[in-house]
């Protein structure tokens, strides 16, 4: 009633860790929770790096099926190595614009996602995003922060998915 929206970001990694159970790592997962509890603020964090990291992770086919419910956005992208275990892949963090995750296409489903929503009258037709993670570069490399969230290299790849974002709504016109 209020407009809130609660999203469910997808675990990460996207298969048992430790002996714990996942429970939010597919397309499958999100359509069910969706399913299950059909109201406009239950929704998905849509995390291309957590869910890229299963070989059978399609972006733009999710947000084409279920992004009517996506009300946040990590752009990430992850690297799968050799797989170790069926479904369980080893992979690392790679830049934005490098990964197994088309990032390209995933931004331009996006961007569909938000003009249709924009034509159909939807308040929150602009969906939240943000970049998530980064490569150390440039004085990131002599700075102690966090794993993953270095200033330079989060900038880069932001500058990187505006850039396809411009792009993208440029072609459109």
């Amino acid at each position: 009633d209020l407009g809130i929206r609660l999203c469910c970001h997808p675990d990460d990694p996207p298969f048992p860790l430790l002996g714990l159970p996942r429970i939010m790592s597919t397309q499958a997962d999100y359509a069910k929770l969706i399913q299950d509890v059909d109201v406009a603020a239950n929704g998905i964090t849509f995390c291309t790096g957590s869910l890229g990291v299963d070989p059978d992770f399609d972006g733009p086919a999710f947000i084409r099926a279920l992004g009517h419910r996506i009300h946040f956005v990590h752009l990430r992208n992850t690297t799968r190595e050799k797989p170790s275990d069926g479904k369980r892949t080893s992979f690392h963090e790679a830049a934005h614009l490098e990964g197994d995750t088309d990032m390209v296409a995933v931004i331009q489903a996006l961007v569909a996602e938000e003009a249709q929503r924009r034509e159909t009258g939807r308040d929150d037709h602009e969906i939240p995003m943000r970049p998530d993670h980064g490569q150390d570069i440039l004085d990131d490399l002599t700075k102690d922060s966090m794993p993953g969230y270095p200033l330079n290299g989060r900038m880069r790849g932001l500058a990187e998915l505006r850039g396809i974002m411009a792009a993208t709504l440029h072609a459109q016109r």
